[in-house]
């Protein structure tokens, strides 16, 4: 009889937790039929990746094929320059962009002149709140041959203007410093929200103590903000097989196909102009099946780091 009162006891404890928080679990209901009907109904699609998809068949009653798709897949020589690029590109990301970011956040913090913070604060967090497509206008006026500043730089030194954007070498390069600026400001926020938590006690303490500001900075500052570093690293190695659509494809042209084509556009070219949805479907499988790996093996490492993942 015990045992089975237990099962009910808990039920009425997380039915009144219910009745207590019920504002917060309203507020939750649009994110979660979102998440619901845009994220998990749509992997009913996934099938089509193992068919032999027609359009008049429908997608349940097209030709099962197995993984006659993904052979095909890996037999294909743009399969793995888009893999190469993505990887690369994601790399190198890592590498500078997201360094940039934690640098930034630490010299906005160290800044004594609260105007001047400010004034630097908008500068930097004002590219996060334009598209894509505004943004990557504002990249090809400057990087014009004809009329853009850095050419025009270029011409006064004696040089002949460059077509940034119709070079392979220099593509990855644009991709890179376009997307640090684009996003350096978001990133500022959520380490500068830690920074917010730290004691000043503990820096008034390291004063009394004789530290200087360097002391302070790697003794104090950044292991206070390791986790919230490390959890921002891990989402962006999950992100190590995807990339920005938007960036890409409002920059790249065929000519840097080569250093450019990645897996977003590749995919948009593949489905949508190509009409072949099965290669896209298995493409996106294979891609996000490995993303998903990552991000639990990196929240496993970070776990016995003792370190708070997000699974």
């Amino acid at each position: 009889m015990e045992a089975a009162k237990t099962p009910r006891r808990r039920v009425r404890r997380a039915l009144a937790y219910v009745r207590k928080h019920w504002f917060l679990y309203l507020l939750a209901i649009p994110g979660t039929l979102y998440i619901l009907l845009f994220r998990y109904v749509p992997m009913s699609g996934l099938i089509v990746a193992f068919e032999d998809y027609k359009a008049r068949l429908g997608v349940w009653k097209s030709p099962f094929v197995g993984l006659e798709n993904f052979k095909v897949l890996f037999q294909e020589k743009q399969f793995y320059v888009v893999l190469g690029n993505t990887v690369f590109l994601n790399v190198l990301s890592i590498l500078f962009s997201f360094t940039f970011t934690v640098f930034l956040a630490l010299m906005l913090n160290e800044m004594l002149s609260r105007r001047l913070k400010r004034v630097v604060q908008t500068v930097v967090y004002l590219p996060n709140f334009l598209s894509w497509v505004v943004f990557s206008g504002l990249v090809i006026i400057f990087l014009s041959p004809s009329e853009g500043p850095v050419n025009k730089i270029i011409a006064l030194l004696g040089y002949k203007p460059v077509y940034f954007l119709i070079h392979p070498e220099y593509f990855r390069a644009i991709l890179i410093i376009s997307g640090t600026i684009k996003s350096a400001g978001f990133g500022t926020i959520i380490y500068l929200s830690a920074l917010a938590g730290i004691d000043p006690g503990l820096y008034e303490s390291a004063t009394i103590d004789g530290a200087n500001r360097r002391h302070m900075l790697f003794h104090i500052t950044l292991p206070r903000i390791y986790p919230t570093i490390a959890v921002m690293l891990m989402l962006e190695l999950a992100n190590l097989f995807g990339s920005n659509f938007e960036q890409v494809f409002t920059l790249y042209n065929p000519l840097v196909y080569s250093t450019g084509d990645v897996l977003s556009t590749y995919l948009y070219r593949t489905g949508l102009l190509e009409g072949k949805f099965e290669m896209s479907t298995a493409l996106s499988l294979i891609f996000n099946s490995i993303g998903l790996g990552t991000i639990l093996l990196t929240n496993r490492f970070i776990r016995r780091m003792d370190v708070v993942g997000i699974l």
